[in-house]
Protein backbone atom coordinates (compact mmCIF):
# COMPACT_ATOMS: atom_id res chain seq x y z
CA UNK A 1 0.00 0.00 0.00
CA UNK A 2 1.33 3.17 -0.82
CA UNK A 3 2.09 5.84 1.21
CA UNK A 4 0.11 8.36 -0.67
CA UNK A 5 -3.28 5.61 -0.62
CA UNK A 6 -2.86 5.62 3.34
CA UNK A 7 -2.67 9.17 3.75
CA UNK A 8 -5.56 9.83 2.15
CA UNK A 9 -7.62 7.17 3.20
CA UNK A 10 -6.10 8.85 7.14
CA UNK A 11 -7.84 12.21 5.87
CA UNK A 12 -10.56 10.74 5.05
CA UNK A 13 -11.84 8.58 8.08
CA UNK A 14 -10.39 11.81 10.23
CA UNK A 15 -13.62 14.01 8.87
CA UNK A 16 -15.68 10.91 8.90
CA UNK A 17 -15.13 10.39 12.45
CA UNK A 18 -15.99 14.23 12.77
CA UNK A 19 -19.12 13.93 10.56
CA UNK A 20 -20.49 10.51 12.72
CA UNK A 21 -21.65 9.18 15.85
CA UNK A 22 -18.50 7.67 17.44
CA UNK A 23 -20.05 4.07 17.35
CA UNK A 24 -21.48 4.46 13.90
CA UNK A 25 -17.70 5.30 13.10
CA UNK A 26 -16.18 2.26 14.71
CA UNK A 27 -19.06 0.01 13.89
CA UNK A 28 -18.98 1.21 9.28
CA UNK A 29 -15.56 2.94 8.63
CA UNK A 30 -13.12 1.28 11.23
CA UNK A 31 -13.37 -2.45 9.17
CA UNK A 32 -12.69 -0.61 6.23
CA UNK A 33 -9.12 -1.41 4.19
CA UNK A 34 -8.07 0.83 1.37
CA UNK A 35 -7.28 -1.20 -1.84
CA UNK A 36 -5.58 0.87 -4.19
CA UNK A 37 -5.49 4.33 -5.95
CA UNK A 38 -5.39 5.00 -9.32
CA UNK A 39 -6.46 7.06 -12.13
CA UNK A 40 -8.55 8.89 -9.26
CA UNK A 41 -10.45 5.65 -8.47
CA UNK A 42 -10.41 4.99 -4.58
CA UNK A 43 -10.87 0.91 -3.95
CA UNK A 44 -11.48 0.21 -0.63
CA UNK A 45 -12.56 -3.21 0.82
CA UNK A 46 -15.40 -4.04 2.61
CA UNK A 47 -16.14 -7.26 5.03
CA UNK A 48 -19.97 -7.84 3.20
CA UNK A 49 -22.81 -7.06 0.85
CA UNK A 50 -24.85 -6.34 3.45
CA UNK A 51 -22.04 -4.02 4.73
CA UNK A 52 -21.35 -2.54 1.51
CA UNK A 53 -25.30 -1.71 1.12
CA UNK A 54 -25.74 0.07 4.47
CA UNK A 55 -22.83 2.12 3.43
CA UNK A 56 -24.66 3.18 0.10
CA UNK A 57 -27.82 3.43 1.93
CA UNK A 58 -26.51 5.68 4.78
CA UNK A 59 -23.06 7.57 4.11
CA UNK A 60 -23.10 7.70 0.19
CA UNK A 61 -23.37 11.11 0.16
CA UNK A 62 -20.71 11.81 2.81
CA UNK A 63 -18.52 9.36 1.46
CA UNK A 64 -18.91 11.48 -2.24
CA UNK A 65 -18.11 15.09 -0.72
CA UNK A 66 -14.49 13.73 1.29
CA UNK A 67 -13.23 11.11 -2.02
CA UNK A 68 -13.75 14.64 -3.93
CA UNK A 69 -11.99 16.98 -2.06
CA UNK A 70 -9.26 14.71 -1.10
CA UNK A 71 -8.70 13.36 -4.18
CA UNK A 72 -10.23 15.85 -6.78
CA UNK A 73 -13.70 16.45 -8.83
CA UNK A 74 -13.19 13.90 -11.17
CA UNK A 75 -12.48 11.47 -8.27
CA UNK A 76 -14.69 8.18 -7.87
CA UNK A 77 -15.09 5.11 -5.37
CA UNK A 78 -15.25 1.52 -6.27
CA UNK A 79 -15.94 -0.95 -3.54
CA UNK A 80 -14.06 -4.56 -3.26
CA UNK A 81 -16.38 -6.71 -1.55
CA UNK A 82 -15.15 -9.77 0.47
CA UNK A 83 -16.50 -12.87 -0.62
CA UNK A 84 -16.65 -15.97 1.22
CA UNK A 85 -17.07 -19.70 0.41
CA UNK A 86 -17.43 -22.38 3.18
CA UNK A 87 -15.91 -20.41 5.78
CA UNK A 88 -12.71 -19.19 3.85
CA UNK A 89 -12.06 -15.80 2.06
CA UNK A 90 -12.14 -15.76 -1.73
CA UNK A 91 -8.68 -14.08 -3.29
CA UNK A 92 -10.71 -12.68 -6.01
CA UNK A 93 -13.38 -10.60 -4.68
CA UNK A 94 -15.91 -8.93 -7.21
CA UNK A 95 -16.05 -4.78 -6.93
CA UNK A 96 -18.77 -2.34 -7.62
CA UNK A 97 -18.33 1.08 -9.38
CA UNK A 98 -19.94 4.16 -7.69
CA UNK A 99 -19.11 6.81 -9.62
CA UNK A 100 -18.69 10.49 -8.38
CA UNK A 101 -18.52 12.33 -11.12
CA UNK A 102 -22.20 12.87 -12.07
CA UNK A 103 -23.74 16.08 -10.51
CA UNK A 104 -26.89 14.44 -10.05
CA UNK A 105 -27.83 12.56 -7.60
CA UNK A 106 -25.94 9.30 -6.85
CA UNK A 107 -28.14 6.30 -6.09
CA UNK A 108 -27.31 2.80 -5.45
CA UNK A 109 -25.39 0.76 -7.98
CA UNK A 110 -26.63 -2.37 -9.54
CA UNK A 111 -24.24 -5.63 -8.33
CA UNK A 112 -23.36 -6.99 -11.82
CA UNK A 113 -22.17 -10.15 -10.34
CA UNK A 114 -23.07 -13.94 -11.69
CA UNK A 115 -26.25 -15.10 -10.29
CA UNK A 116 -24.43 -18.25 -8.14
CA UNK A 117 -21.73 -16.29 -6.98
CA UNK A 118 -21.92 -16.98 -3.14
CA UNK A 119 -22.80 -13.82 -1.23
CA UNK A 120 -23.19 -13.67 2.47
CA UNK A 121 -25.96 -11.27 3.39
CA UNK A 122 -27.00 -10.62 6.93
CA UNK A 123 -29.14 -13.18 8.13
CA UNK A 124 -32.71 -12.93 9.79
CA UNK A 125 -32.93 -14.38 13.15
CA UNK A 126 -36.22 -14.47 13.02
CA UNK A 127 -37.15 -15.98 9.42
CA UNK A 128 -34.62 -17.20 6.85
CA UNK A 129 -31.04 -15.86 6.15
CA UNK A 130 -31.21 -13.85 3.18
CA UNK A 131 -34.05 -11.44 3.87
CA UNK A 132 -33.43 -7.88 3.60
CA UNK A 133 -34.75 -5.10 5.54
CA UNK A 134 -37.71 -4.35 3.75
CA UNK A 135 -38.54 -7.91 4.50
CA UNK A 136 -38.64 -7.72 8.24
CA UNK A 137 -41.84 -8.47 10.31
CA UNK A 138 -42.54 -6.43 13.02
CA UNK A 139 -44.03 -9.07 14.90
CA UNK A 140 -47.08 -6.68 15.90
CA UNK A 141 -50.62 -7.97 17.28
CA UNK A 142 -52.93 -5.70 15.40
CA UNK A 143 -55.56 -6.72 18.14
CA UNK A 144 -53.44 -4.18 20.56
CA UNK A 145 -53.88 -0.74 19.41
CA UNK A 146 -54.26 2.42 21.18
CA UNK A 147 -58.33 1.97 20.14
CA UNK A 148 -58.59 -0.14 22.62
CA UNK A 149 -56.32 0.74 25.27
CA UNK A 150 -58.36 2.29 27.64
CA UNK A 151 -57.09 5.33 29.44
CA UNK A 152 -57.18 5.69 33.65
CA UNK A 153 -55.49 7.32 35.86
CA UNK A 154 -53.70 4.26 36.48
CA UNK A 155 -52.06 4.83 32.83
CA UNK A 156 -52.26 7.96 31.74
CA UNK A 157 -48.83 9.22 31.87
CA UNK A 158 -47.60 6.56 29.88
CA UNK A 159 -50.20 6.23 27.32
CA UNK A 160 -49.30 10.10 26.92
CA UNK A 161 -45.68 9.12 26.16
CA UNK A 162 -46.28 6.41 23.99
CA UNK A 163 -48.37 8.84 21.80
CA UNK A 164 -45.78 11.21 21.69
CA UNK A 165 -43.32 8.47 20.65
CA UNK A 166 -45.65 7.41 18.51
CA UNK A 167 -46.18 11.08 16.50
CA UNK A 168 -42.40 11.26 16.46
CA UNK A 169 -40.48 7.91 17.19
CA UNK A 170 -37.20 9.11 18.01
CA UNK A 171 -37.63 12.88 17.85
CA UNK A 172 -39.20 13.29 21.85
CA UNK A 173 -36.89 13.09 25.06
CA UNK A 174 -38.70 9.78 25.87
CA UNK A 175 -35.90 7.86 24.34
CA UNK A 176 -35.55 5.23 25.87
CA UNK A 177 -39.46 4.87 27.07
CA UNK A 178 -39.24 2.34 29.50
CA UNK A 179 -42.95 1.01 30.62
CA UNK A 180 -42.73 -1.07 34.08
CA UNK A 181 -45.48 -2.31 35.91
CA UNK A 182 -46.79 -5.47 37.27
CA UNK A 183 -48.49 -8.80 35.20
CA UNK A 184 -51.20 -8.01 33.62
CA UNK A 185 -51.09 -3.98 33.95
CA UNK A 186 -50.93 -3.47 30.12
CA UNK A 187 -47.28 -2.88 29.08
CA UNK A 188 -47.57 -5.89 26.37
CA UNK A 189 -50.70 -3.76 24.95
CA UNK A 190 -49.42 -0.27 25.08
CA UNK A 191 -46.09 -1.66 23.64
CA UNK A 192 -47.73 -2.91 20.66
CA UNK A 193 -50.03 0.11 20.46
CA UNK A 194 -46.84 2.38 19.98
CA UNK A 195 -45.67 0.16 17.33
CA UNK A 196 -48.84 -0.14 15.44
CA UNK A 197 -49.33 3.57 15.12
CA UNK A 198 -45.59 4.38 13.88
CA UNK A 199 -46.55 1.97 11.35
CA UNK A 200 -49.51 3.37 9.80
CA UNK A 201 -47.87 6.69 10.49
CA UNK A 202 -44.37 5.97 8.96
CA UNK A 203 -44.86 2.67 6.40
CA UNK A 204 -41.05 3.09 5.88
CA UNK A 205 -39.78 2.70 9.16
CA UNK A 206 -38.90 -0.87 10.18
CA UNK A 207 -40.44 -1.55 13.54
CA UNK A 208 -39.72 -4.79 15.08
CA UNK A 209 -41.12 -6.32 18.47
CA UNK A 210 -39.29 -8.90 20.01
CA UNK A 211 -39.53 -10.98 23.13
CA UNK A 212 -36.10 -10.24 25.52
CA UNK A 213 -36.64 -14.37 25.64
CA UNK A 214 -36.60 -14.91 21.87
CA UNK A 215 -33.98 -11.99 22.20
CA UNK A 216 -31.84 -14.46 24.11
CA UNK A 217 -32.39 -17.64 22.40
CA UNK A 218 -31.45 -15.69 19.05
CA UNK A 219 -28.21 -14.51 20.75
CA UNK A 220 -27.32 -18.22 22.07
CA UNK A 221 -27.96 -19.94 18.01
CA UNK A 222 -25.91 -16.50 16.67
CA UNK A 223 -23.00 -18.08 19.34
CA UNK A 224 -23.62 -21.77 17.85
CA UNK A 225 -23.02 -21.14 14.35
CA UNK A 226 -20.41 -18.00 14.65
CA UNK A 227 -23.07 -15.07 13.62
CA UNK A 228 -22.90 -12.94 16.30
CA UNK A 229 -22.26 -10.35 13.68
CA UNK A 230 -25.16 -10.70 11.56
CA UNK A 231 -26.79 -11.13 14.43
CA UNK A 232 -25.99 -7.86 15.98
CA UNK A 233 -26.33 -5.76 12.33
CA UNK A 234 -30.13 -7.05 11.97
CA UNK A 235 -30.93 -5.25 15.38
CA UNK A 236 -29.05 -2.08 14.29
CA UNK A 237 -30.89 -2.14 10.76
CA UNK A 238 -34.01 -1.58 12.31
CA UNK A 239 -35.89 2.26 12.86
CA UNK A 240 -37.88 1.10 16.12
CA UNK A 241 -36.95 -1.72 18.53
CA UNK A 242 -39.21 -3.00 21.12
CA UNK A 243 -38.13 -5.27 24.17
CA UNK A 244 -40.64 -6.78 25.81
CA UNK A 245 -39.56 -8.22 29.11
CA UNK A 246 -35.86 -6.59 29.77
CA UNK A 247 -36.11 -8.12 32.83
CA UNK A 248 -34.75 -11.50 31.19
CA UNK A 249 -31.73 -10.45 30.52
CA UNK A 250 -30.86 -10.31 34.16
CA UNK A 251 -27.66 -12.08 34.84
CA UNK A 252 -27.45 -12.78 31.29
CA UNK A 253 -23.84 -10.56 30.67
CA UNK A 254 -22.65 -12.01 26.81
CA UNK A 255 -26.51 -11.34 26.23
CA UNK A 256 -26.34 -8.07 27.85
CA UNK A 257 -23.42 -7.11 26.23
CA UNK A 258 -24.47 -7.55 22.58
CA UNK A 259 -27.78 -5.62 23.42
CA UNK A 260 -25.56 -2.92 24.66
CA UNK A 261 -23.87 -2.49 21.17
CA UNK A 262 -27.52 -2.52 19.76
CA UNK A 263 -28.49 0.01 22.19
CA UNK A 264 -26.06 2.62 21.62
CA UNK A 265 -26.17 2.39 18.06
CA UNK A 266 -29.59 2.82 17.15
CA UNK A 267 -29.76 5.29 20.53
CA UNK A 268 -26.95 7.86 18.48
CA UNK A 269 -28.53 7.37 15.03
CA UNK A 270 -31.91 8.67 16.52
CA UNK A 271 -33.77 5.55 16.36
CA UNK A 272 -36.23 4.70 18.85
CA UNK A 273 -36.02 2.07 21.77
CA UNK A 274 -38.80 0.98 23.63
CA UNK A 275 -38.77 -1.54 26.73
CA UNK A 276 -40.91 -3.06 29.27
CA UNK A 277 -40.30 -4.49 32.48
CA UNK A 278 -41.68 -5.77 35.72
CA UNK A 279 -39.70 -3.55 37.51
CA UNK A 280 -38.66 -0.22 37.71
CA UNK A 281 -34.82 0.54 36.22
CA UNK A 282 -33.42 0.79 39.84
CA UNK A 283 -35.24 -2.31 41.18
CA UNK A 284 -33.66 -4.23 38.37
CA UNK A 285 -30.88 -7.12 39.97
CA UNK A 286 -28.51 -8.60 37.52
CA UNK A 287 -28.06 -5.69 35.22
CA UNK A 288 -24.62 -4.12 33.32
CA UNK A 289 -24.40 -0.65 35.32
CA UNK A 290 -23.39 0.81 32.19
CA UNK A 291 -27.22 -0.48 30.73
CA UNK A 292 -29.01 0.38 33.80
CA UNK A 293 -27.78 4.29 32.70
CA UNK A 294 -28.87 3.94 29.21
CA UNK A 295 -32.28 2.91 30.56
CA UNK A 296 -32.72 6.60 32.54
CA UNK A 297 -31.85 8.74 29.53
CA UNK A 298 -35.32 8.70 28.20
CA UNK A 299 -38.48 8.15 30.43
CA UNK A 300 -39.76 5.25 32.58
CA UNK A 301 -43.53 5.16 33.16
CA UNK A 302 -45.62 2.85 35.60
CA UNK A 303 -48.44 1.45 34.84
CA UNK A 304 -50.64 0.84 38.10
CA UNK A 305 -53.47 -1.49 38.78
CA UNK A 306 -56.91 -0.57 36.88
CA UNK A 307 -59.17 1.89 39.34
CA UNK A 308 -63.17 1.18 39.41
CA UNK A 309 -63.72 3.34 36.56
CA UNK A 310 -61.27 1.70 34.22
CA UNK A 311 -61.94 -1.48 34.92
CA UNK A 312 -65.55 -1.11 33.76
CA UNK A 313 -64.39 0.69 30.55
CA UNK A 314 -61.90 -2.23 29.91
CA UNK A 315 -65.39 -4.53 29.91
CA UNK A 316 -67.63 -2.42 28.35
CA UNK A 317 -65.12 -2.51 25.43
CA UNK A 318 -64.11 -6.09 25.39
CA UNK A 319 -67.85 -6.20 25.51
CA UNK A 320 -68.44 -4.16 22.26
CA UNK A 321 -65.29 -5.69 20.32
CA UNK A 322 -66.66 -8.90 20.91
CA UNK A 323 -70.70 -8.18 20.75
CA UNK A 324 -71.66 -8.85 23.96
CA UNK A 325 -74.28 -7.32 26.04
CA UNK A 326 -74.86 -8.03 29.52
CA UNK A 327 -76.69 -6.26 32.59
CA UNK A 328 -74.91 -3.47 34.30
CA UNK A 329 -74.70 -5.06 37.39
CA UNK A 330 -73.39 -8.39 36.39
CA UNK A 331 -70.41 -5.90 34.67
CA UNK A 332 -70.19 -3.77 37.93
CA UNK A 333 -69.93 -7.05 39.73
CA UNK A 334 -67.34 -8.04 37.67
CA UNK A 335 -65.24 -5.18 38.04
CA UNK A 336 -65.51 -4.99 41.51
CA UNK A 337 -64.47 -8.53 42.52
CA UNK A 338 -61.40 -8.81 40.20
CA UNK A 339 -59.60 -5.57 40.86
CA UNK A 340 -55.75 -6.36 40.44
CA UNK A 341 -55.19 -7.77 36.48
CA UNK A 342 -56.49 -6.76 33.47
CA UNK A 343 -56.23 -10.42 32.46
CA UNK A 344 -57.90 -11.93 35.18
CA UNK A 345 -60.82 -9.36 34.57
CA UNK A 346 -61.22 -10.44 30.59
CA UNK A 347 -60.28 -13.93 31.72
CA UNK A 348 -63.67 -13.74 34.15
CA UNK A 349 -65.50 -12.17 31.28
CA UNK A 350 -64.37 -15.45 29.11
CA UNK A 351 -65.31 -17.56 31.90
CA UNK A 352 -68.64 -16.30 32.43
CA UNK A 353 -70.10 -16.51 28.86
CA UNK A 354 -68.78 -19.78 28.52
CA UNK A 355 -70.44 -20.70 31.55
CA UNK A 356 -73.52 -19.28 29.89
CA UNK A 357 -72.83 -20.93 26.64
CA UNK A 358 -72.39 -24.49 27.66
CA UNK A 359 -75.12 -24.68 30.49
CA UNK A 360 -77.65 -22.55 28.23
CA UNK A 361 -78.45 -20.05 31.09
CA UNK A 362 -78.70 -16.82 30.21
CA UNK A 363 -76.08 -14.37 32.45
CA UNK A 364 -77.60 -12.84 35.36
CA UNK A 365 -76.21 -11.69 38.97
CA UNK A 366 -76.43 -15.10 40.51
CA UNK A 367 -74.71 -16.70 37.83
CA UNK A 368 -72.01 -14.43 38.08
CA UNK A 369 -71.50 -14.72 41.94
CA UNK A 370 -71.43 -18.64 41.14
CA UNK A 371 -68.54 -18.61 38.68
CA UNK A 372 -66.71 -15.58 40.56
CA UNK A 373 -66.73 -18.06 43.59
CA UNK A 374 -64.77 -20.63 41.79
CA UNK A 375 -62.96 -17.90 39.62
CA UNK A 376 -61.41 -16.20 43.02
CA UNK A 377 -60.90 -19.45 44.42
CA UNK A 378 -58.04 -20.24 41.30
CA UNK A 379 -56.52 -17.64 41.09
CA UNK A 380 -56.66 -16.90 45.46
CA UNK A 381 -57.50 -12.99 45.07
CA UNK A 382 -57.42 -10.82 47.50
CA UNK A 383 -60.58 -8.84 48.30
CA UNK A 384 -60.66 -5.13 47.42
CA UNK A 385 -61.58 -1.93 49.65
CA UNK A 386 -64.12 -1.14 46.35
CA UNK A 387 -65.59 -4.25 46.42
CA UNK A 388 -66.26 -4.13 50.39
CA UNK A 389 -67.55 -0.52 49.61
CA UNK A 390 -70.73 -2.13 47.42
CA UNK A 391 -71.31 -4.87 49.30
CA UNK A 392 -71.76 -2.59 52.08
CA UNK A 393 -73.98 -0.29 50.32
CA UNK A 394 -75.89 -3.13 48.83
CA UNK A 395 -76.68 -4.46 52.37
CA UNK A 396 -77.69 -1.02 53.86
CA UNK A 397 -79.74 -0.04 50.07
CA UNK A 398 -77.32 3.20 49.88
CA UNK A 399 -75.63 4.88 46.82
CA UNK A 400 -71.76 4.14 46.99
CA UNK A 401 -71.30 8.03 46.10
CA UNK A 402 -73.44 8.88 49.32
CA UNK A 403 -71.10 6.62 51.49
CA UNK A 404 -67.74 8.64 49.98
CA UNK A 405 -69.94 12.10 51.10
CA UNK A 406 -69.46 14.65 53.72
CA UNK A 407 -72.91 13.38 55.47
CA UNK A 408 -72.93 12.91 58.98
CA UNK A 409 -76.24 10.91 58.53
CA UNK A 410 -76.28 8.62 61.51
CA UNK A 411 -77.06 5.32 58.52
CA UNK A 412 -74.26 6.47 55.88
CA UNK A 413 -71.69 6.68 58.78
CA UNK A 414 -72.65 3.35 60.33
CA UNK A 415 -72.24 1.77 56.65
CA UNK A 416 -68.78 4.45 56.19
CA UNK A 417 -67.26 2.92 59.50
CA UNK A 418 -68.19 -0.51 58.78
CA UNK A 419 -66.69 -0.36 54.97
CA UNK A 420 -63.43 0.73 56.87
CA UNK A 421 -63.32 -1.81 59.59
CA UNK A 422 -63.99 -4.51 57.04
CA UNK A 423 -61.33 -2.90 54.77
CA UNK A 424 -58.79 -2.95 57.65
CA UNK A 425 -59.93 -6.80 58.45
CA UNK A 426 -59.84 -8.29 54.64
CA UNK A 427 -57.23 -6.41 52.92
CA UNK A 428 -53.54 -5.62 53.83
CA UNK A 429 -54.13 -1.74 52.71
CA UNK A 430 -52.75 0.82 55.13
CA UNK A 431 -55.23 2.98 56.96
CA UNK A 432 -54.50 5.95 55.00
CA UNK A 433 -55.50 4.15 51.72
CA UNK A 434 -58.67 2.38 53.20
CA UNK A 435 -59.47 6.38 54.24
CA UNK A 436 -58.70 7.52 50.92
CA UNK A 437 -61.11 5.04 49.49
CA UNK A 438 -63.75 6.13 51.71
CA UNK A 439 -64.17 9.82 50.54
CA UNK A 440 -60.73 10.96 51.45
CA UNK A 441 -61.10 10.48 55.38
CA UNK A 442 -56.88 9.92 57.36
CA UNK A 443 -55.96 7.59 58.93
CA UNK A 444 -56.85 8.91 62.82
CA UNK A 445 -60.65 8.75 61.55
CA UNK A 446 -60.27 4.92 59.93
CA UNK A 447 -59.04 4.16 62.99
CA UNK A 448 -61.80 5.70 65.37
CA UNK A 449 -64.25 3.62 63.08
CA UNK A 450 -62.60 0.53 63.98
CA UNK A 451 -62.18 1.14 67.52
CA UNK A 452 -66.08 2.39 67.21
CA UNK A 453 -67.59 -0.85 65.43
CA UNK A 454 -65.72 -3.58 67.88
CA UNK A 455 -67.11 -1.58 70.76
CA UNK A 456 -70.57 -2.10 69.07
CA UNK A 457 -70.38 -5.96 68.12
CA UNK A 458 -69.96 -6.32 71.72
CA UNK A 459 -73.12 -4.12 72.73
CA UNK A 460 -75.39 -3.99 70.01
CA UNK A 461 -76.74 -7.43 69.01
CA UNK A 462 -78.62 -6.11 65.78
CA UNK A 463 -75.42 -4.33 64.89
CA UNK A 464 -73.57 -7.94 65.36
CA UNK A 465 -76.34 -9.54 63.13
CA UNK A 466 -75.05 -6.80 60.59
CA UNK A 467 -71.51 -7.79 60.62
CA UNK A 468 -72.20 -11.40 60.48
CA UNK A 469 -74.45 -11.21 57.49
CA UNK A 470 -71.75 -8.84 55.59
CA UNK A 471 -68.81 -11.26 56.49
CA UNK A 472 -70.81 -14.16 55.47
CA UNK A 473 -71.37 -12.37 52.23
CA UNK A 474 -67.86 -11.16 51.79
CA UNK A 475 -66.14 -14.36 52.78
CA UNK A 476 -66.86 -15.80 49.54
CA UNK A 477 -64.21 -13.40 48.06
Amino acid sequence: MSKNLKQIWANCLEVIRDNVPLQAYKTWFEPIKPVRLKNNVLTIQVPSQFFYEWLEENYVTLLKKIIRKEIGPDARLEYSIVMENNGAKSSNPYTVKMPTTNKKAIKNPSVSAPLDINVNPIKNPFIIPGLRKINIDSNLNPNYSFDNFIEGDCNRLARSAGYAVAEKPGGTAFNPLLIYGSVGFGKTHLSHAIGISIKNRFPGKTVLYVSSEKFTQQYIEAVKTNNINDFVHFYQMVDVLIVDDIQFLSGKEKTQEAFFHIFNHLHQLGKQIILTSDKAPIELQGMEQRLLSRFKWGLSADLQAPDLKTRIAILNQKMYADGIELPKEVVEYLAYSISTNIRELEGALISLIAQSSLNKKSITLDLAKQMIDKFVKNTAREVSIEYIQKVVCDYFDLPIELMKSKTRKREVVQARQIAMYFSKKMTKSSLANIGKHCGGKDHATVLHACRTVNNLSETDKKFKTYLDDLDKKLSIQ
